[in-house]
Order: C-alpha cells, then structure tokens, then sequence
C-alpha cells in the first residue's frame, strides 16, 4: 500500500465536506476541488467566471504551495462548468496563471456546484522528493 500525506492550508478555503485539500502519494499530489470561496470568509467571490476562475486558480496556488510545490507543477487540471460556453474564458484565466507547456486538462459540464459557483477544478501535481526526503524514505 502506498503511504499517503494530506496537506491543509488556511490560505485555501477549508474542506467543506470529509476530504482532504491535497495528498500526496509517491511523487503526485492530488489537489481535491476548489470553487471560487474566498478563504477568510467562506464566500463566492464577487462577478462574473473570469473572477471566479482567478479565485479558484488561486486557491489551487496555496494548496500547490502548501504541498511543497507550485502552480508550475501542475501536470493535469480538470476543470468542472455549469456553462461550456464559458470555455474562453476558462481557457483565459488558465493562460494568466500557466506557462508552456501547459498541463494536460480536461473540461466537463455539470448541472451545478457547490454553493452556487460556476466552475470549479482540481489539479495532480508531479512533485518528485528533495534528495533528502528521497534518502529518507529509503
């Protein structure tokens, strides 16, 4: 069995349900889903999917972070809409945080989302050890 590590960050929204905001097993970390929740007060940030993409997006960065990591990282998004014509958008925000080459994504339409937010993605980074996480764990 793989051993696993979970990651927590109040600069994240907290967990609104049993999970985890990320963990890590060998060298991925899985980053669980974020909606656009402004992490000190637990609400939708204000306007429109642009807006929200970014909050999302940022709150991604702090759990990347607080797993060792970054948004650089990141090597596959899935990011979860109530509208697909909002894909431009999406794909804009997504250019403002990611450089080349771009992690792999996928793009799903759902009926709705936590708290009435209109997009919503989750992220598997590839995070190799520090040499001396790796000789510690030998």
């Amino acid at each position: 069995m793989t051993e696993r590590e979970a990651f927590q960050t109040d600069r994240a929204p907290a967990a609104i349900g049993p999970y985890s905001q990320a963990v890590r097993a060998g060298d991925s970390i899985y980053l669980s889903g974020q909606i656009p929740l402004i992490p000190g007060t637990m609400e939708l940030v204000d306007g429109g999917i642009q807006d929200q993409a970014e909050q999302v997006l940022a709150n991604l960065g702090a759990v990347c972070e607080a797993a060792g990591g970054s948004l650089a990282h990141v090597i596959k998004v899935t990011v979860y809409l109530t509208d697909m014509g909002q894909f431009g958008a999406i794909n804009e925000a997504l250019e403002g945080f990611f450089d080349p080459p771009f992690p792999a994504r996928s793009a799903v339409g759902v009926a709705a989302l936590p708290k009435g937010a209109q997009v919503e993605m989750e992220a598997v980074l590839h995070l190799p050890p520090s040499p001396g996480e790796a000789a510690a764990r030998s």
